[in-house]
Parts: C-alpha cells; sequence; structure tokens
C-alpha cells in the first residue's frame, strides 16, 4: 500500500480557497457549491452524479505535517454542515516505532502515509464538496479526476498496522555501516554490519577480535548507527 502511495502518477493540486462563512445546515453544500460555483472554481469537480451510495475508504492528499490540523478541520464542518450520514469517519494512520538514541530507548509515533489522511464516506456530489474544500487539502487520490476507493484488503492492511501491540523497530543502519553495541556482552564494540534480517529483527555485525572479524548476530535495538 506504502509503495502504491508512493508512485502515484498524479495528485489533484488546486489550491484551497479560504472558507466563507455559512449559516449552519441552512442548505445542501451542492446548493451552496452551485451559488458560489464561479468563485469556487468548480469547473474541474469530478462527475459524481451516478457514484455508488455505498460507504468507501478514500486517500485524501494534505500539506504534510499538517494531517492531525486537516483531520480536525475536516471533523468540524463534517459536524456544521450536518454531513454525518454520508462522511463517517477521517484517520491519521500511524505506528509506533522504538528507536535508539544516544545509548537510550524510546517509542514514537510515525505517521504512515505523511501527507495523507484517510476518509470513510459515501462518495457523492455533497460529500466530495465538503472534503475537498476543507482547508489544507490538495485533493482525492485516484485516476485522473475520478477518487478511487481503498480495497477492503487494503484498508485492514492499515488498521492492522495500527493496531499492532509490538511497536517496529526503527533501523537507522545499512549494511556496510559502522555501528556500536549498546546492549549484552558485547556492550560498547564497535563493528560493521554485515546483514541485516528484517523478519527476524536481527543484524550480523563483523566486530574485530584480536585481529579477527567475527561476526556476531544482534537484536536491532542492541545496536546504533554511529
Amino acid at each position: 500500500m506504502e509503495e502504491e502511495l508512493e508512485t502515484l502518477d498524479e495528485l489533484l493540486s488546486q489550491e484551497d480557497k479560504p472558507e466563507e462563512s455559512e449559516p449552519q445546515k441552512a442548505k445542501a453544500p451542492r446548493e451552496r457549491e452551485r451559488e458560489r460555483a464561479p468563485d469556487l472554481g468548480m469547473d474541474g469537480a469530478p462527475d459524481l452524479s451516478e457514484a455508488s451510495d455505498e460507504r468507501a475508504w478514500y486517500v485524501v492528499h494534505c500539506y504534510s505535517g499538517y494531517e492531525n490540523k486537516v483531520k480536525h478541520n475536516l471533523q468540524q464542518r463534517i459536524e456544521t454542515m450536518g454531513m454525518q450520514s454520508q462522511i463517517f469517519q477521517a484517520i491519521v494512520p500511524t505506528e509506533e516505532e522504538i528507536e535508539v538514541r544516544d545509548g537510550k530507548r524510546r517509542t514514537v509515533e510515525r505517521r504512515v502515509f505523511p501527507g495523507y489522511i484517510l476518509v470513510q464516506m459515501t462518495m457523492n456530489d455533497d460529500s466530495w464538496y465538503v472534503v475537498r474544500n476543507t482547508p489544507g487539502v490538495t485533493g482525492f487520490v485516484g485516476m485522473g479526476n475520478k477518487p478511487t476507493p481503498l480495497r477492503p484488503e487494503e484498508v485492514a492492511g492499515i488498521l492492522k498496522r495500527m493496531e499492532a501491540e509490538a511497536p517496529k523497530v526503527k533501523v537507522t543502519f545499512k549494511p556496510g555501516q559502522k555501528v556500536r553495541i549498546v546492549d549484552g556482552p558485547f556492550n560498547d564494540f564497535m563493528g560493521t554490519v554485515d546483514e541485516i534480517d528484517m523478519d527476524k529483527a536481527k543484524v550480523r555485525v563483523m566486530v574485530s577480535f584480536f585481529g579477527r572479524e567475527t561476526p556476531i548476530e544482534m537484536d536491532f535495538l542492541q545496536v546504533e548507527k554511529m
């Protein structure tokens, strides 16, 4: 999934216009859109008149580093514009990582897809309008100008990563790099990374003993990049 997102050919890049004050739930979003189409530049909006009424997850591109802010903005618009029956959830996919720095372990939260949020919604003209015109949103991910829903197995994989009980270990080194052993009987020894086994979370380090290099297998958390 991550590779698919990174290799998308095109993302909608139309700049967002500042929101205007709107009476709460006074008019349907699409009605306001028709009235203000010249100002909002809605000529490029996709034709969703025959879109499915079934809810699905869509990938929304936003300004990197502002994912949580965009999520908050969208949630406010959903409530203000009475769209709870058409836009159901917005999430910023994250996972916990353990990293070693200065010999100390710490758990950090990392965004799985920087610059993207996931939105569960029924895709139609009104819901598209609300999401697309949320401050910070730059477009839906899809083919051309048509938002493409995620497949159920893709959503399941993302949610599984988010719900993983064991934090993922962040690997900051690569083969050929110098590392320092920070735990175990070889603490403070220096060596060179020979091989990394991501499945087993193990790294083989070549350490010099009495002028001879000896391979030692260590856990990721037992070594750190120099």
